[in-house]
C-alpha cells in the first residue's frame, strides 16, 4: 500500500513510500482509512521541529475517520465494517504520575501513531482495541475526520478551563482549531471573539457563520480595547491562544483580566519572548493542553452526534494521498480552513 513517510531526522525527508500491508495483533483492530486530516503537528514534522517523541521512517498522520477491515484475536465488541474514529496513542507506559492520575495524555513515554507507530496517511492503520471509538450515528466521514482535533479541543476548553454561561471568551487563529473552540465556548454560553489576520477573511465569515459574537482583524482594529469595551474594561474571562502565533501569546496576557484564564492551545514551533510576569501582576491562570483523554473523545462525539458542534463545514479542501505536496503547502499558507487527504486504494 502506498504511504506517505517521514524518514528521517530533520527538515524534509517526507516521502511516499510503498509498504506492506499491516495485520492486526492480539488486542488489535485494522482500520481502512476513508479520509485523513492535515494537522500543524504534520507540518512540525515534516520541518523537523516537532517536539513530541517522532521515531522515523514512520507513516505520517493520526487525524481520520474510516471502517474496521479486520479484528485481531481476543477482540469484542466491534464488527468488520462498523464505521469508527481513535485516539491517536498507541502506547503509554502506565507507571507514571500522569498515566496514574488518569493523564496519560502527558506521559513522558506516549508513543503516538503517525509519530512513532504507522499513523494513517495510507490505506490501513493497526491500532489498539482500548483506544478505538464507535462512530455515532448521523456523523458522516468526512464530519468525523475531525473528531479526534474536536478531543483535543474539548479537552482544552472543557476539562483544563472553566467557562461559564456570559463569559467574555477569545479565540486568537480562525483555523480549524480556533473556530472549533469558538463553537465550544458558544455552546458553553459565552460571547466569543475571534482574532485573526486581513488573509482569514474567508474563516472570519465562517466564525460567525458558526455564532461568533465579533471578529477582528487584528492589523487594523485594537483588540484590547473591543474587548475592554465589551467587558466593562475588565478584560477577556478567557484567552484561548489557537494559532501558535507568539504575538497572539503576548496579545493574550494583554487582554486577559485579572484572574482570568489564558490557555495554550496552538503551538508555536520554537522559543519566543513573552512579559512573564504580567502573569504575577494579574494572577492570570495559564494552563496548556496537550492531546486528548478518552473523557474528551466520549463528550466530543456526543457534542458532534447532537449537532452542538459542527465539523464538515470547516473541510475545505479534499486532495488524494499522492497530492500531498500540493495539500500540505494549501495548508500551510492557510488557504481555506481544514484539508483532508484520500488514501490510494491497493
Amino acid at each position: 500500500m502506498l504511504a506517505l513517510m517521514k524518514m528521517a531526522f530533520g527538515p524534509g525527508h517526507v516521502e511516499l513510500v510503498d509498504v506492506p500491508r499491516p495485520s492486526p495483533g492480539a488486542g488489535q483492530i485494522m482500520v481502512e482509512i476513508h479520509y485523513a486530516g492535515i494537522c500543524g503537528s504534520d507540518l512540525h514534522i515534516q520541518d523537523g521541529d516537532i517536539q513530541l517523541n517522532l521515531r522515523p521512517p514512520v507513516i505520517m498522520g493520526h487525524e481520520f475517520s474510516g471502517t474496521i477491515a479486520e479484528l485481531g484475536e481476543d477482540v469484542q465488541g466491534f464488527r468488520v465494517g462498523q464505521p469508527v474514529v481513535s485516539e491517536t496513542a498507541f502506547y503509554t507506559c502506565g507507571r507514571c504520575v500522569a498515566c496514574n492520575t488518569g493523564n496519560d495524555n502527558v506521559c513522558e513515554h506516549k508513543s503516538l501513531i503517525g509519530f512513532v507507530y504507522p499513523g494513517v496517511f495510507t490505506e490501513y492503520v493497526i491500532l489498539p482495541v482500548k483506544r478505538v471509538h464507535p462512530l455515532p450515528e448521523g456523523i458522516s466521514m468526512l464530519g468525523a475526520v475531525m473528531a479526534e482535533p474536536l478531543a483535543c479541543v474539548v479537552r482544552g476548553l472543557y476539562e483544563q478551563v472553566h467557562i461559564t454561561p456570559g463569559d467574555v471568551v477569545v479565540v486568537a487563529g480562525p483555523g480549524a482549531m480556533g473556530l472549533l473552540s469558538a463553537q465550544l465556548a458558544k455552546a458553553a454560553g459565552a460571547k466569543v471573539v475571534v482574532t485573526g489576520m486581513l488573509q482569514d477573511a474567508e474563516r472570519f465569515e465562517m466564525a460567525l457563520k458558526l455564532g461568533a459574537d465579533r471578529v477582528v482583524d487584528v492589523a487594523n482594529e485594537d483588540v484590547r480595547a473591543l474587548v475592554f469595551e465589551m467587558t466593562g474594561g475588565e478584560g477577556a474571562d478567557v484567552y484561548v491562544e489557537a494559532s501558535g502565533a507568539p504575538a497572539a501569546a503576548r496579545m493574550g496576557l494583554e487582554v486577559t483580566r485579572r484572574r482570568g484564564q489564558y490557555l495554550q492551545l496552538g503551538l508555536a514551533g520554537a522559543p519566543f519572548e513573552i512579559d512573564f510576569a504580567k502573569i504575577a501582576y494579574r494572577e492570570i491562570a495559564v494552563l496548556g493542553t496537550l492531546g486528548q483523554k478518552w473523557t474528551a473523545w466520549e463528550r466530543g462525539l456526543k457534542l458532534l452526534s447532537s449537532g452542538k458542534v459542527v465539523t464538515e463545514p470547516l473541510l475545505t479542501d479534499v486532495f488524494a494521498l499522492t497530492e500531498w505536496e500540493t495539500a500540505f503547502q494549501k495548508f500551510r499558507s492557510k488557504q481555506g480552513i481544514k484539508i483532508a487527504m484520500t488514501p490510494v486504494k491497493s
